[in-house]
């Protein structure tokens, strides 16, 4: 099984504090690293930033429904905050079985339609990661950059 790292970038925010936005993904391949970038975009002004709701699920940024895009993942574990399109596969499994501990906890009732959205995206992720569904850059027809595409 390939490694896979989380690749970010570091925001200033205008309260002075650095903010790792995670960008995407790097998975070792051979002596380097293939990286797998999400959607990027470049605004004319900073936007506010858009946290995850509280009670251990994330809220959708856009039409949910268990797409991933636009989805953080809850606040806790080594990647609270980040996008869930993009995640490694051990991150995506790590917050699913946190997802499904709590569904399966009567005592947490009141979490679980927050609790399955975000289950419902972390399994979409997981499926379009495997191949089971599209969007994926490979699927472009352009042809992965080579060594004579490497700037230096």
């Amino acid at each position: 099984m390939s490694e896979t790292f989380p690749v970010t970038v570091a925001v200033q925010r205008p309260d002075g504090s650095t903010e790792y936005v995670r960008v995407g993904s790097a998975t070792r391949q051979g002596d380097g690293f293939a990286l797998s970038l999400g959607e990027l975009r470049i605004a004319g002004q900073a936007e506010a930033p858009r946290r995850a709701s509280g009670g251990g699920a994330a809220a959708p940024r856009s039409g949910g429904g268990g797409d991933a895009s636009g989805m953080v993942f809850p606040p806790y574990g080594r990647s609270k905050g980040m996008p869930i399109a993009g995640a490694s596969m051990q991150d995506l499994e790590f917050y699913a079985n946190g997802c499904r501990r709590t569904l399966n906890d009567p005592g947490k009732s009141r979490w679980h339609d927050k609790e399955r959205q975000l289950l419902a995206a972390i399994e979409a992720e997981m499926s379009r990661q495997q191949g089971g569904g599209g969007g994926m850059p490979d699927d472009s027809g352009i042809p992965p950059p080579g060594d004579d595409d490497a700037p230096f």
